[in-house]
C-alpha cells in the first residue's frame, strides 16, 4: 500500500474499533465540568473524548505517540467552543514545557493505563504527572472490568467494526480473548476490500497489562496520590464495564 492508503487505514482501523464507544463520555463530561482549567487527555488518538469535551466548551491537551492520529484529533476539534492543542509525546516521557499552565484533570480513557508496560511504565507516567498537574488536581484512569473481559463470549457471536474511507472498507473482526499470566491479549482480524474488491488482511493483536484499582491506587501513594474514589463505567452490548479510579494529586 501507499503511505496515503496506509495513513487512512491507520485512521480507519483506530475508529473503527475504538471510535464509536460512548458509554464512559457522560463520565467525563462530568468530571471536566468540576475541573476549572485545562485537562489532559492521555492517549487521545483521533479524538474521541478530546473533541466531545471541547464541543463542551473545555480547553483540552490532547497526548498520544502517534501524529496522525492527533491531526485528525485537531482536524475534527476546529469550530469546538473550547480549544484542543497536541503533542505528540510518549506519556511515561511527557513534559508541558517550561511556563505552561498546569493541568486541573488528567484523563486516561479506555485502556491507556493497561498499555504502559507494567509497573515501570506505569511509574514513569504517575512521576511526570506530579510535575503535570496542579496540587490537589485529579487523575481519572479507566481500568478494565478484567474479569469481564476474560468471561467475553465467543468470537463468533462477535460482530465486525467497519469503516470506509475513500471506497476502501475496513473490516475488524474480534477473533477472541487469550489471559496468561504476563497480560490479556486481544486477537483481532483486520481486513481491506479496495475498491476493486481486493482483499487483503492480517492478525493484529493488543497486550493489556494485568492492572486493577487497587494496585494501581497502591502504586500511585509514592508519588503523592491520594484515592479520591472510583466511578464505575457500565458494560454495553460491543464493550465490557470498566471502573475510573480517581487520584488526588498531593496539596504539599
Amino acid at each position: 500500500m501507499t503511505a496515503l492508503i496506509e495513513s487512512r487505514s491507520k485512521l480507519a482501523f483506530h475508529d473503527a474499533e475504538h471510535g464509536g464507544y460512548r458509554a464512559d463520555l457522560p463520565l467525563w463530561l462530568e468530571l471536566a465540568a468540576a475541573a476549572e482549567g485545562p485537562i489532559l487527555d492521555l492517549g487521545a488518538g483521533t479524538g474521541r473524548v478530546a473533541v466531545a469535551l471541547a464541543q463542551a466548551g473545555h480547553e483540552l491537551i490532547a497526548v498520544d505517540s502517534d501524529a496522525e492520529l492527533l491531526a485528525e484529533a485537531e482536524r475534527r476539534a476546529l469550530g469546538a467552543r473550547g480549544a484542543v492543542s497536541t503533542i505528540v509525546a510518549d506519556a511515561r516521557e511527557l513534559a508541558l514545557g517550561s511556563g505552561a499552565e498546569r493541568v486541573a484533570l488528567a484523563i486516561a480513557p479506555m485502556q491507556f493505563f493497561h498499555l504502559l508496560g507494567g509497573p515501570g511504565g506505569r511509574s514513569a507516567l504517575l512521576e511526570r504527572l506530579t510535575a503535570i498537574l496542579r496540587p490537589g488536581g485529579l487523575l481519572a484512569a479507566a481500568i478494565l472490568d478484567e474479569g469481564g473481559v476474560v468471561a467475553t463470549g465467543p468470537a463468533d457471536r462477535a460482530l465486525p467494526d467497519i469503516r470506509e474511507v475513500d471506497g476502501y472498507v475496513h473490516t475488524s473482526l474480534p477473533l477472541g480473548i487469550r489471559a496468561d499470566s504476563e497480560a490479556i491479549h486481544v486477537d483481532r482480524l483486520r481486513q481491506i476490500v479496495n475498491p476493486a474488491g481486493e482483499l487483503s488482511e492480517d492478525l493484529h493483536t493488543i497486550a493489556l497489562d494485568h492492572l486493577d484499582a487497587a494496585t494501581l491506587e497502591a502504586e500511585a501513594a509514592p508519588f503523592g496520590f491520594t484515592p479520591s474514589g472510583r466511578l464505575p463505567v457500565a458494560e454495553t452490548d460491543e464493550h465490557v464495564g470498566s471502573l475510573c479510579v480517581l487520584l488526588e494529586a498531593s496539596r504539599g
